[in-house]
């Protein structure tokens, strides 16, 4: 082994995982491709060598500083030419460090600190940008007119002392005196906002480094789907990729309320992934759990954990979110803070009439500060729709506006289609219900409260068995939902439609205990035990529906558990 000083760089393809999940042969053969043709003709071209390739990363070294930045800059801008006619989902992009340091030679690789640090830069470029240290800028300086952008000292993973870190634009351009000072604290958005941190690789494989990278732009993407939520982009929250961090720096320099961290380790034949949400201001925990996966197929467990995370992450960054708001004085609500606070009101006070009317209030209210607030429309189409069926909203005129007025504002969100559709469902309109539900599905697979309000359809359309198969994956992608009582109601009464007695009441005890406020539930534990003909079961759950409810009439049974069970319930109602 000897020793000898080298300009070291370091590349890698900028989400390699998700390239290989759409097309794994195609982009595999792309890659060699760019490889032949664009990379190793201008290493060679400036006197380096690629020392070895990792599966979407490659490491070379050069004798001069010079060249292998000139190297990296042409490489960088072929690929932006060579790439112009891909889909933008489908381009190669490359991300580079570059480093100048001590290295080992060990027969044809190359190892210490110095690849490390090579490494740890090119983590912390853009997509088609590059990163030097302060030691190649130092080099640079006086022979080069190349723009570079100073980005401070950066503390890096593995190594002992901050590294000092300049940047190339992926536009050649350099920052100006215009450029946000990273140091300056953000202004935090009305609505939940979210930082996703690079998760840490625990081991020394490159191929569960890239695992890691995958599954967080993953969780990155699922979450910025979702209209409520406002999300920092990939390229922002990569930039802490490597560094010691501070939450609560990290929340004012991104201008966030939460941010999410976490790991990825591999324990014999499977993966260990830990997730914590915490509240950026104050640093302090809201939320952590582990995941635990066979490891045996990368890709397949990168998809099924990121949809583990992500389902459970987004009812506990709205309850999050809610308790921050209740925190706040009423002179510093918005827009958004009505919304949330009207979106929480059924589930924690039960669905009675002063409920319905607080609701509507608090959705009105969000909808005067800001007319064009297309979900507060639906939502309250969808609270009134709920309302008129059970008996608290005399007229559906207002719910029907209310939903056409949503979808004329934004016909392409998730959660506006998913709401206006279980309201038109529920007022009537179950043809045009039912399709605007499977667009807002297919817009947004995630959308757990789409998918049950169209179970709940297929179901008043005749098609349980149907509805049965919908409505448990929607139970299934949103386990921790606030609404669970409700839907497993739905569910239960689809089980006894098809004659699973016995499961369907057991479902509905089990969407009783899951809220001990809500008189649904044992509505519908009633009418299932009626159907079984356990009339003194029934009678028990009936009066336990009214102690919640005094006032149940017939017409909210009806409301709540369709006109056939009501029509049973009918035999036990004066016991």
């Amino acid at each position: 082994m000897q020793r000898r000083l080298a300009a070291i760089l370091a590349a890698d393809v900028v989400g390699y995982s998700r390239l290989m999940g759409a097309d794994q042969r195609g982009t595999v053969e792309r890659l060699k491709s760019l490889r032949s043709e664009l990379v190793q003709p201008r290493i060679t071209d400036r006197k380096g060598r690629i020392v070895k390739l990792m599966g979407d990363g490659m490491l070379a070294e050069f004798p001069s500083v010079v060249e292998a930045v000139d190297c990296a800059i042409e490489i960088q801008k072929a690929l932006i030419g060579h790439e112009a006619e891909v889909p933008e989902d489908r381009r190669i992009t490359l991300r580079i460090g570059i480093n100048l340091g001590d290295i080992i030679v060990d027969g044809a690789d190359i190892y210490g600190d110095g690849v490390n640090i090579a490494a740890r830069l090119e983590g912390l470029a853009k997509p088609g940008g590059i990163c030097v240290s302060g030691k190649v800028y130092e080099e640079l300086r006086d022979r080069t007119d190349l723009p570079f952008e100073d980005l401070g000292e950066r503390e890096v993973k593995n190594i002992a002392r901050p590294v000092q870190v300049w940047q190339w634009n992926p536009d050649g351009t350099a920052a100006t005196g215009d450029t946000i000072d990273v140091n300056e604290p953000r202004p935090i958005p009305d609505k939940a906002s979210i930082a996703v941190l690079p998760l840490d690789n625990m081991s020394d494989s490159r191929d569960y480094e890239y695992l890691a990278d995958g599954i967080t732009e993953d969780i990155i993407t699922l979450l910025a789907r979702i209209p409520s939520f406002f999300v920092i982009a990939r390229n922002s929250s990569f930039s802490y990729k490597g560094q010691q961090r501070d939450i609560r720096q990290v929340g004012r320099e991104l201008g966030v309320r939460y941010v999410v961290e976490g790991s990825l380790r591999p324990v014999g034949d499977r993966l260990r992934v830990t997730v914590q949400l915490i509240e950026a201001e104050t640093g302090n925990h809201v939320w952590a759990e582990r995941f635990e996966r066979a490891a045996a197929d990368l890709i397949d467990v990168q998809d099924e954990i990121t949809t583990a995370i992500v389902t459970r992450l987004e009812p506990e960054l709205t309850r999050a979110e809610l308790e921050l708001i209740r925190r706040r004085p009423p002179s510093d609500l918005g827009a958004w803070n009505y919304y949330v606070q009207a979106s929480s009101v059924l589930s924690l006070k039960g669905w009675h009439e002063r409920t319905f009317a607080e609701g509507a209030e608090l959705f009105r209210k969000a909808i005067a500060l800001d007319p064009d607030f297309a979900p507060a429309h639906a939502a309250l189409s969808l609270l009134l729709a709920i309302g008129h069926m059970i008996g608290h909203v005399t007229e559906p005129d207002e719910a029907l506006a209310e939903a056409d007025r949503a979808l004329a504002l934004d016909s392409d969100s998730s959660e506006v289609l998913g709401f206006a559709g279980c309201a038109l469902s529920d007022l009537g309109h179950t043809t045009r219900g039912i399709e605007i539900l499977e667009r807002a599905i297919d817009r947004d697979p995630s959308n757990a409260q789409a998918w049950v309000a169209l179970g709940a359809a297929q179901l008043t359309t005749r098609q349980p068995e149907r509805a049965i198969a919908t409505l448990e994956h929607g139970l299934r992608i949103s386990p921790r939902d606030n609404r669970l009582a409700v839907w497993m109601g739905i569910y239960a009464l689809a089980l006894g439609f098809v004659g699973r007695l016995d499961e369907a009441i057991e479902q509905a005890r089990v969407a009783c205990r899951r809220d001990d406020k809500l008189h649904n539930p044992r509505v519908v534990l009633a009418a299932l035990l009626v159907t079984g003909n356990r009339h003194e079961e029934a009678v028990a759950a009936l009066a336990e529906a009214r102690r919640i409810r005094s006032r149940l009439s017939l017409r909210e049974v009806r409301g709540i558990v369709g006109g056939r069970y009501a029509k049973a319930l009918e035999k036990v109602w004066d016991l």
